[in-house]
């Protein structure tokens, strides 16, 4: 590994290809053994990585910031994507600490907690003609209507029950996230369909009003998950505390 050249020792070209792995061993191994000692909020520096959806983010990460800024003001959070099909491997690999999303298959390894009940309703600009408090089904497939979905094609989720039950309605807008949608309804008679947990935080500062979905449809569940060996570890136990926390305070 090491060559005497002169009077000094320098390392030869296989210690500098392993250098980088060996610092990135170490730093892993002490990022290990202070997440063992005892977890201390008030003066942690550690960072947080959280795998969650869009829609979910932009309901979640306000009130779990709001929740942790005074009591670990050191502490940093990443709300970043993963892929539902190999989370698991992410969370196992430490890529991720947690990951909030709805029902998901996986195994022994990871661990699992329900957040929260999902139901959908329906967002509507303030003022809107078949819109006073609730809507019926007859209203309501009389509208034009916006999908928000990440994917480019195929059905929501309400289109699938819609359907079943033999209604079908028209679909005016398809847009990639929420936000969007909800903007463009806030100056539209357009109506838009998405579980309420989203919907509270989006609309918040839109003004748009807020409805039951005119049929018996619950929206997915929201659970948080994390690999099993880390179900002691005290910071991975803090953070599942505090999103636990930012749940219940919704």
């Amino acid at each position: 590994l090491f060559i005497r050249e002169g009077n000094s020792v320098v390392p030869t070209a296989v210690a500098d290809q392993l250098i980088g792995p060996i610092r990135k061993a170490l730093g892993e191994i002490e990022r290990s053994l202070f997440q063992l000692s005892e977890f201390t909020p008030e003066v942690s520096p550690l960072e947080f990585r959280i795998g969650m959806a869009l829609g979910l983010e932009s309901s979640t990460m306000p009130t779990l910031m709001t929740t942790i800024r005074d009591i670990a003001p050191n502490v940093r959070i990443s709300a970043v994507h993963h892929s539902r099909a190999t989370f698991q491997d992410q969370l196992t690999a430490k890529t991720l600490d947690a990951v909030v999303d709805v029902l998901l298959p996986h195994t022994h390894t990871i661990n699992r907690r329900f957040l929260g009940p999902g139901k959908m309703v329906v967002v509507a600009r303030q003022g809107h003609p078949a819109v006073n408090g609730s809507i019926t089904i007859e209203a309501y497939l009389e509208q034009d209507h916006i999908v928000a979905s990440s994917r480019s094609i195929g059905q929501a989720m309400e289109d699938h029950e819609l359907s079943r039950l033999g209604f079908q309605r028209r679909i005016k807008m398809r847009c990639q996230h929420h936000w969007t949608a909800c903007k463009v309804i806030s100056t539209s008679d357009m109506l838009l369909t998405m579980p309420l947990h989203n919907a509270r935080a989006t609309n918040e500062a839109l003004g748009n009003q807020l409805v039951p979905f005119p049929i018996d449809m619950p929206a997915p569940d929201v659970y948080l998950y994390w690999r099993a060996s880390a179900e002691n570890d005290p910071a991975n136990r803090w953070l599942r505390e505090q999103i636990l926390a930012s749940f219940q305070s919704d």
